[in-house]
């Protein structure tokens, strides 16, 4: 694609970007409970969102899939009020909407080896139930604008404008720095279009090419970023990229994590997942409704264990999330 339609394209995505952001206000809340308060908090959602990562590289699925699920969660949270109880089946309702979008027929794992795999205490009917909500209520057709739209229209457009003969820029390695970013909350208020640049201009300088910066450069000023602004978001990114970085992670193993469990433990797996009984219908809160406390306590219940605890993931550079990546990955790679 030329550098006239790479800009056009850029434009276009940019005028739609505002509607497929999660409401500030539904992420501030979530942000300023507190875990012990019966509400979704930040940390409550962070580690789901690690979850996340680690299914979509278990089934092998896109960075696409894993951004697209990750903004449908938001954007469901950040509208709706759920007991941390219910998160499970709207985290894993939105991974498989996502990937049915983003990944080939062929390659979408079964809504039953799905829920097994995700090690969840719900049924078939519930997912699809919890992805009918999602869909209404986010009013869900297809794919959304999302930092990785502006992220690949980015490093094409750095490509098509290069003078270098070698090419230093890693689109592997700016996805993993969005995904790593994505797996805080915060990242979540920032636009699109912003974050996708912070993070491009965090990798140019650490490279240090002058001809990508001014490139870089370019597409800020053609899409009247404030300075101001730019400069807040690239220092939340290399503060989160410099937390998330580790020597003992700077050689990851890219193959697809093997997750091998004894026979019984296949066996219980198999049959507390067949004997899950249907959830109560489940009500429906919005952050704005002056409801109690209460009202909400008895939708759904999963019981189920952090995937952090018992899945991994394929490491990506140094930005994957450390406690995956060095306890989990050892544990049941090196056992």
């Amino acid at each position: 694609m030329d550098a006239f339609k790479l800009m056009k394209e850029l434009c276009a995505n940019y005028e739609l970007e505002v509607y497929y952001l999660p409401k500030e206000t539904g992420l501030s809340l979530i942000e300023s409970t507190n875990q012990n308060d019966g509400r979704i908090s930040a940390k409550c959602r962070d580690a789901k969102v690690e979850d996340l990562w680690s299914l979509t590289s278990f089934f092998g699925y896109t960075t696409q899939t894993f951004v697209l699920a990750v903004n449908l969660l938001d954007r469901f949270l950040a509208m709706m009020r759920i007991q941390p109880k219910h998160l499970p089946c709207v985290s894993l309702s939105c991974l498989h909407m996502a990937a049915k979008v983003t990944e080939e027929e062929c390659d979408l794992a079964s809504t039953d080896e799905l829920i097994r795999i995700g090690q969840c205490r719900f049924s078939v009917s519930d997912l699809s139930r919890m992805e009918k909500i999602i869909a209404d209520k986010l009013d869900f057709k297809s794919k959304s604008v999302t930092a990785l739209t502006f992220l690949h229209l980015y490093h094409q457009i750095a490509l098509s404008h290069s003078t270098e003969r070698k090419d230093t820029l890693s689109l592997v390695k700016l996805e993993a720095q969005l995904k790593a970013c994505l797996c805080r909350i915060a990242f979540s208020k920032a636009k699109p279009s912003v974050l996708a640049l912070s993070i491009l201009r965090q990798e140019i300088e650490a490279i240090q090419s002058a001809d990508k910066l001014e490139i870089a450069q370019h597409i800020q000023r053609h899409l009247k970023i404030a300075d101001s602004e730019l400069r807040l978001w690239c220092g939340q990114v290399a503060k989160c990229l410099l937390d998330y970085a580790s020597p003992e992670c700077s050689k990851p193993n890219h193959k697809k994590l093997q997750w091998i469990v004894s026979r019984r433990t296949a066996q219980n797996l198999h049959s507390s997942y067949r004997s899950v009984p249907e959830l109560p219908t489940i009500p429906e809160c919005c952050w704005d409704e002056s409801e109690s406390e209460d009202s909400c306590e008895d939708m759904m219940s999963s019981g189920e264990e952090s995937l952090s605890s018992s899945l991994g993931s394929d490491s990506e550079g140094t930005f994957f999330p450390a406690h995956l990546c060095l306890h989990k990955l050892r544990q049941y790679l090196n056992a």
